[in-house]
């Protein structure tokens, strides 16, 4: 029988309220605890289901009866949500759609990460990311503190990705701070400020696709904007033309942001454990179980959500038509039922399976690629820097959907 743990929330639904503040939001995990504490599946009013056990998660991310929220579906549960372009452009996307137009848009964009083109991509990071250590060392050459965040989390991730898609070099840092800025729209309509800023973001990134767009058809290249642009223009119905700015959203922002959270967070997590670091630089298979780990224990995406479309259930739980759910996929990751000594930072766990980049069919489309880049970079920088040292606490951004660090100040030559 569980316990209510010693501190903090009584109720669920008092763990849940406290997830929109900043303190929670900052640190989530013993919310999630205070949540699991009343069942991995708990009812928080009329037709809400908050999920927070592994079996139960991952059961819900197969069931093809619970759908993501799609444009219908934010039609009735949220009006006035066309008014918001940074909205509409995700909503255009994989990302929000279901079968069938999940599955064709999917296709479309799912060439580019076959197996084969991924592993193709691996002396291209290799070569990014030495390029990046060489800033990085310029920059802190004179003990001067560099942001691992900027200069090596986000760069490496947006310049893999502004590659694929053909985007130009002298453009990419102005894609991430644009991107980072759209991205808030997808933790919810609460912050009706940082939604505006989101809009004008976007409405400015709409236009810079477009402007590439007529430019790929003009001097077409072998890159997938060249690719997309094309599939758009001999069958609109494969890709319209809202589909295809939110297909290029998408891939920019998922393609970059959650991949920079992935790699800050193995840093710090080496930081902390120093013989981690020392095993990263020494033991060539040691980034593999990793990553992983990093991506049970800090997954950079922490919920996501779907709608039962018809009636269906999950174990110890009915769930009707109609009824909203919340899946906190890093609570799942800490599930004991699932992993042994879960809140211990493990990469030599075994038989480790996160759900942090989902699944049934809206599993990542980039997870392969995420995992490739941080298994090259997290090695390469501790050797690049075997005294690289923190200087000041990082900071995570006050996100909670998708979490990660907005700074971490290192010393290169500590």
């Amino acid at each position: 029988m569980r316990t209510q743990p010693d501190a903090g929330p009584a109720t669920a639904e008092e763990a849940w309220a406290a997830l929109a503040t900043v303190g929670g939001r900052q640190d989530p995990y013993p919310l999630y605890e205070a949540i699991r504490a009343h069942g991995e599946t708990v009812r928080l009013g009329p037709g809400k289901l908050v999920v927070v056990g592994y079996e139960e998660c991952d059961r819900a991310l197969r069931d093809t009866r619970l759908h993501v929220q799609d444009a219908a579906r934010y039609d009735t549960s949220a009006p006035g949500w066309r008014d918001h372009s940074s909205l509409r452009a995700f909503t255009s996307s994989m990302l929000y759609s279901n079968p069938p137009d999940h599955t064709r848009l999917r296709t479309v964009a799912g060439f580019a990460f076959t197996p084969p083109r991924i592993r193709r991509l691996r002396s291209v990071i290799e070569e990014m990311t030495e390029q990046l250590l060489d800033r990085m060392a310029g920059l802190g050459a004179a003990g001067s503190a560099v942001d691992l965040i900027a200069e090596f989390a986000s760069r490496l991730p947006v310049a893999v990705i502004s590659a694929m898609l053909g985007f130009p070099e002298q453009d990419q840092v102005w894609f991430r701070d644009m991107a980072s800025t759209i991205a808030v729209s997808t933790d919810g309509f609460r912050d009706a400020a940082a939604l505006e800023r989101a809009d004008r973001a976007m409405d400015e990134m709409t236009a810079y696709f477009a402007d590439l767009a007529g430019r790929r058809r003009r001097e077409p290249r072998d890159d997938l904007v060249t690719h997309l642009v094309n599939t758009h223009d001999e069958d609109p119905r494969r890709l319209g033309h809202d589909e295809l700015m939110g297909t290029l959203m998408v891939l920019l922002t998922a393609g970059f942001e959650t991949t920079s959270f992935l790699i800050g967070h193995g840093a710090l997590l080496a930081l902390e454990r120093p013989d981690f670091a020392e095993r990263l630089r020494a033991e060539a298979d040691f980034a593999t179980g990793y990553v992983e780990e990093i991506l049970r224990f800090e997954p950079p995406v922490h919920v996501t959500s779907r709608w039962a479309a018809a009636d269906t259930e999950l174990p110890g739980a009915a769930v009707p038509a109609g009824t909203r759910l919340t899946l906190i996929l890093a609570a799942a990751n800490r599930d004991a039922r699932r992993f042994v000594d879960p809140a211990r930072f493990d990469p030599d766990r075994r038989d480790n399976r996160p759900l942090s980049f989902g699944a049934g069919g809206h599993f990542c489309l980039g997870a392969p690629l995420a995992r490739l880049e941080a298994q090259i970079a997290l090695p390469r920088l501790f050797a690049r820097f075997p005294r690289l040292a923190a200087t000041q606490p990082p900071v995570y951004r006050d996100r909670w959907v998708v979490r990660g660090l907005d700074t971490f100040p290192v010393a290169v030559t500590a």
